[in-house]
């Protein structure tokens, strides 16, 4: 692994141990129901609304939980959709060893089906910021942030290695984002500090992130999602046309407190300086067919395409069974299509109540409805919208013991579940 020698492997299993839990924590506070409660939920929570077992027993576990060889039936999914959209798949897990990219079936079914991917976590600010080497950067240095990129590093070789492509997830995020790096001198009880210190310490993380990323492995990362989920009615900024996000449940929204609702566009900026010129930049969110969140997010969008900043929109799809009704989704997207930005559907999941026949069944149709929908929507179809790519965030249920989530279109054993073959029959419909 490149730049990583024993000392620096010690300290990221540190910062990644402590990420963890605090992206647990976070899960069983958040993450029940998206549609109602902060979006945290869904995505972090691939902490994986599991209770993390230790690094060490979740990847034995991985490891023997998986005896299946993965299912061919010689289709790949990503064939079918090539010519309206790339296909992308979450590399779940929250350490760099209970990670899925440590699976030979994960990654075997990955490359066979998908072209993109999305690390569900271990992209977030918490497990790449080092707190001790930040702290020796004000004592010894210009204070700029210390990064540490052993929790990104082996999935983007992998990457590299195999041609797959990756949505970067995500630069600028108010959860799992340590308060420490909000704090004077970095340190867990310091003081917030003000908004031009906090604005050197974004650009210097988005410009160090990007430059490793871009030097190290060029052309792997396709788009970045910049900011995620900073729209929020709720709790939106008096002042602020874009109803900007204040706060996450009871805590504060650290970069609105340091900041204030500039942060947005200030990441975008930021993002725009430094990232390769063909690299993608998304605004990402959740409940996105939400009327209010629809004219927040369209309104915040419409400024920074004014400005140069924004190629996309990424609309979340933490969707239920029976919610959101298929019409309110394309009214979201039918509004944001007017801006003339790409469209991606990110976090594609749709759980299920119970694990039988008759709710499998019904996880089925609600896939095939939202996948005749894209279709219908993309304007490769004759639709209004410019759908890039669709992200289901993951792969297989249950892919070790501690992981209870049920969305995906694969068992844990690898077998197509009645979700695949729906999706499958819709591609193939529209293949050409």
């Amino acid at each position: 692994m490149r730049r990583k020698g024993i000392l620096a492997g010690i300290v990221a299993l540190a910062l990644l141990a402590g990420c963890g839990q605090e992206a647990g924590s976070i899960a069983s506070t958040e993450g029940t129901d998206v549609l109602v409660s902060e979006a945290g939920a869904s995505e972090s929570l691939e902490a994986e609304a599991s209770g993390e077992a230790t690094a060490d027993s979740a990847a034995t576990e991985a490891t023997e939980d998986v005896q299946e060889e993965p299912v061919d039936d010689g289709v790949a999914l990503k064939d079918l959709c090539k010519d309206y959209f790339t296909l992308g798949v979450g590399i779940n897990g929250s350490t760099v060893e209970n990670q899925t990219l440590n699976i030979p079936s994960y990654k075997e079914l990955s490359l066979k089906h998908f072209n993109s991917c999305t690390m569900t976590n271990l992209m977030k600010s918490c497990y790449i910021l080092d707190q001790f080497g930040s702290q020796e950067s004000l004592l010894n240095g210009d204070g700029s942030p210390a990064l540490n990129f052993y929790s990104i590093d082996p999935t983007l070789e992998w990457c590299q290695e195999t041609g797959m492509k990756m949505r970067g997830h995500t630069l600028v995020w108010h959860t799992q984002a340590p308060e420490w790096f909000f704090r004077e001198g970095y340190k867990d009880d310091g003081e917030y500090v003000d908004k031009e210190t906090m604005s050197k310490r974004m650009e210097s993380y988005i410009q160090q992130l990007l430059t490793h990323v871009q030097e190290n492995y060029p052309g792997v990362i396709y788009c970045w999602d910049v900011v995620n989920e900073a729209v929020d009615p709720e709790s939106a900024d008096p002042n602020s046309d874009f109803k900007c996000r204040t706060t996450c449940g009871d805590q504060a929204n650290p970069w609105y407190e340091t900041i204030g609702p500039d942060y947005v566009e200030l990441a975008f900026t930021y993002a725009r300086k430094y990232a390769d010129s063909d690299v993608k930049l998304f605004y990402n969110d959740y409940n996105t067919f939400q009327v209010p969140k629809t004219e927040g997010i369209y309104t915040l969008c419409s400024s920074l395409k004014e400005k140069g900043l924004i190629d996309g929109i990424g609309m979340q799809g933490y969707w239920g069974i029976d919610y959101p009704e298929i019409s309110e989704i394309k009214t979201a997207m039918e509004k944001f299509a007017s801006l003339d930005l790409e469209i991606q559907i990110t976090e594609l999941s749709v759980g299920v109540d119970k694990e039988n026949d008759e709710w499998f069944e019904k996880q089925a149709n609600k896939y095939e409805e939202i996948f005749e929908m894209i279709y219908e929507m993309d304007s490769d179809n004759g639709g209004p919208a410019n759908i890039t790519n669709v992200t289901l965030f993951g792969l297989v249920d249950h892919y070790r013991k501690e992981d209870t989530t049920n969305t995906r279109i694969f068992d844990r054993n690898y077998e197509p579940k009645p979700s695949y073959y729906k999706i499958k029959a819709v591609m193939e419909e529209h293949a050409n």
